[in-house]
């Protein structure tokens, strides 16, 4: 296929060295044909050309060339339901032999599990869940009260899931999540899944009371268990999602116990699998068990990935690649932890806790149905928590004076639409990583313009009032509060923005140092904003309960830097110390410089940093101020003030501040490892002077994702 690609691009494979220059516009042309040719004889399948510049994340038109979701094909084995019904696929009863039966229902659990797992992991329900024949026509089941029970709450649970998202509006990151089809997602009756569930599983508890119905009481015991894990594990999960739900939070510690309900069921369903893939109970056993959908390994019955291709049009053809069993219980023993820590939190009504908490959590990478519940459970009825109301978090935040909750000021339109930015800005917060940093680039705009609409909106009304009133110095700082909060938040989404660049790999070495160089930009404002607003927080506090013998002892108190503060500062000397030194790498050895032809260093600085350009953030940052502040890096200059010495002194004297914070306690242990190897490197290097060509000077993140370690080794 690739050298088939080369061949058709073979007649005009000319491309300009000035992208920016369109053709007819002088723009100098090159010919890539001999590039495209060996590109091609190396590729393999899934590989994709890897440019300085291109990635995969930024070839979101790409066609993937037998990507069930992207690439339509042709298979079918039955044209209806009712063929494969006419052909046996979907028995009921499942065999007339009970041990049969017992082995087939298990089967069909697990890849049902399996195919659930798939599912949330983006492809459509009707490919994976109801690939199920059985759940096509929910009535033929009846008769069976152990599969029709389990097939109820099968899709009272992905109902409920399909509700969550789409409240969420979190399925955009996976289109094909919510698209149902048509398909018979509710059943009359599903309501009632969980008692159908409860007597069937009290006719299988009462089973292993009694005299077993087969010859081999191991086996009865054995298939007794086996059944039981699964379907106490179903009714628990079903009600973790409706816990999870409940308005205000108040069904997260009843859900924390079915989570744990839920991880105790889910073990036992993996030590069954020793059991079912006994020779008692298998027979034979078979190679590949890995890849199998089922924890016995065999091909469960009832099941045809293509039957829906001509039900639903939405749906791709292709048939998919199901997750396998042992992957489906590992999906779910993640999403489960995720939940639990949703379920774990304090609903903490300060705005910047909220954010440390949406942070943390986002570091465990959880699934798309984790944050969709995480997203309701902050934002519900406009509300955060679905109790406070954003005005009153916002006045709580920018450490209004206690009269602002009740002034007018709330009415004024620019605060409202703060308020709607404030809503949206949580539930960018718990898209995927990509999502949340396309969507953070596209609002920072909105953050700058909103600033400005209450500045000149304070001023507007400001005038309105006479000199000598009372609501004058009210609605001063009011305004300054409010102004100097939005700029804090501003800043924090910038620097979100480019720290979430380095997990999705969009900066090459080359481009490191303007990178480091934005951050430390950034982060300086940021650290200026929540100084001032501390400082304007603590004079409010100090002034309230302060007696007038005791205003004189504090003052010395007043001027010292916050540790939250400090800990910003930890960030500022890395990210410069890391500027500067790749600076002076560059400068004296010409590392970490890029040669390509297409792209110079100004227009990749416009294609990184373009939405921070647009809304000017900050002010006056722009690609010559970066050029000038690096030109003239030196080595010598860097060691002389050694910016990474200073991170890891002020990090270790923060230990003591953030004792009771384990989060903080880990991340500045983090930043004491990356300022200590950093350190270490910036002093071998200026002591070789010149760097031998043996030398290989190279980037790691074992110790920081975002901040690299220098490492320097002999080839």
């Amino acid at each position: 296929m690739a050298e088939k690609d080369a061949a058709e691009l073979n007649e005009d494979t000319r491309v300009p060295l000035t992208p920016s220059i369109t053709s007819g516009d002088q723009a100098v042309w090159a010919d890539v044909s001999s590039l495209l040719e060996t590109a091609c004889k190396d590729l393999q399948n899934d590989e994709l050309i890897h440019g300085e510049n291109f990635n995969l994340f930024a070839a979101m038109s790409a066609l993937e060339i037998m990507d069930p979701k992207m690439d339509s094909g042709i298979v079918c084995t039955y044209y209806s339901v009712e063929e494969a019904i006419e052909n046996g696929a979907a028995p009921v009863p499942l065999s007339f032999n009970r041990t049969t039966d017992v082995q087939c229902i298990i089967d069909i659990m697990d890849h049902l599990l399996a195919c659930e797992a798939t599912w949330h992991r983006g492809h459509t329900l009707a490919q994976t869940v109801f690939s199920c024949i059985y759940f096509l026509k929910p009535d033929r089941t009846s008769s069976h009260a152990l599969l029709h029970s389990y097939c109820r709450v099968i899709r009272a649970t992905c109902n409920a899931v399909v509700s969550t998202v789409s409240d969420a509006r979190t399925h955009e990151e996976e289109d094909l999540f919510t698209v149902t089809s048509g398909l018979p997602l509710k059943a009359d009756g599903d309501e009632k899944c969980l008692s159908m569930l409860h007597a069937v599983e009290e006719t299988i508890s009462r089973q292993l009371h009694i005299e077993p119905s087969q010859s081999n009481s191991n086996l009865e015991e054995g298939y007794c268990k086996a059944l039981l894990c699964r379907l106490r594990f179903r009714k628990h999960f079903f009600h973790v999602l409706m816990c999870i739900k409940r308005p205000q939070g108040r069904g997260l510690e009843l859900a924390r116990k079915h989570i744990s309900s839920c991880l105790f069921e889910l073990e036992n369903i993996v030590k069954s699998a020793e059991f079912l893939r006994s020779k008692e109970a298998c027979g034979t056993c078979e190679d590949g068990i890995e890849d199998r959908t089922t924890a016995s390994g065999r091909q469960p019955i009832g099941f045809d990935s293509t039957l829906n291709n001509r039900l639903s049009a939405p749906t791709p053809p292709r048939a998919i690649r199901l997750l396998s069993w042992k992957k489906a219980v590992e999906y779910f023993q993640k999403l489960l932890h995720d939940l639990d820590i949703v379920c774990s939190y304090s609903l903490d009504p300060a705005f910047d806790g909220v954010l440390c908490f949406v942070a943390a959590f986002q570091k465990f990478q959880p699934e798309l149905v984790a944050r969709a519940h995480l997203q309701l459970l902050l934002v519900q009825d406009g509300k955060l928590y679905g109790r406070d109301p954003i005005f009153s978090v916002i006045c709580k935040a920018a450490v209004l004076p206690d009269a602002a909750k009740n002034h007018d000021i709330q009415k004024n339109e620019c605060v409202v639409h703060l308020g709607q930015l404030v809503i949206n800005f949580l539930r960018i917060l718990c898209t995927n990583t990509a999502w949340q940093r396309r969507k953070l680039g596209k609002i920072l705009q909105e953050w700058r313009i909103i600033h400005l609409q209450l500045d000149l909106a304070f001023r507007k009304e400001f005038g309105e009032f006479p000199s000598t009133s009372v609501n004058e110095n009210i609605y001063v700082k009011i305004s300054d509060h409010l102004l100097s909060w939005v700029e804090e938040h501003t800043y924090w989404i910038a620097c979100r923005f480019l720290m979430l660049g380095f997990g999705l790999e969009l900066y090459s070495s080359s481009e490191y140092c303007m990178v480091y160089w934005y951050i430390y930009a950034v982060l300086i404002k940021l650290a200026e904003k929540k100084h001032l607003k501390m400082v304007t927080s603590n004079e409010t506090a100090k002034r309230k309960g302060r007696k007038k013998r005791d205003s004189i002892k504090d003052v010395a108190r007043d001027y010292q830097i916050p540790p939250a503060v400090l800990f910003l500062q930890c960030y500022i000397y890395l990210a410069e110390g890391l500027t500067m030194m790749l600076a002076a790498l560059g400068n004296e050895h010409q590392v970490f410089q890029s040669l390509g032809p297409f792209n110079t260093e100004q227009e990749r600085f416009n294609q990184h940093f373009e939405p921070l350009q647009k809304a000017c953030i900050p002010d006056n940052a722009s690609y010559l101020l970066f050029r000038e502040s690096t030109t003239h890096a030196r080595l010598s200059t860097v060691v002389m003030y050694n910016y990474f010495k200073d991170a890891q002194r002020i990090a270790k004297e923060l230990r003591s501040s953030f004792s009771s914070d384990p989060e903080r306690m880990e991340e500045l242990r983090r930043i004491e490892q990356v300022a200590e190897h950093n350190a270490v490197a910036l002093n071998l290097i200026s002591r070789l002077g010149t760097l031998d060509p043996s030398l290989k000077v190279h980037f790691e993140f074992n110790y920081h994702p975002q901040f690299a370690t220098v490492v320097v080794k002999r080839s």
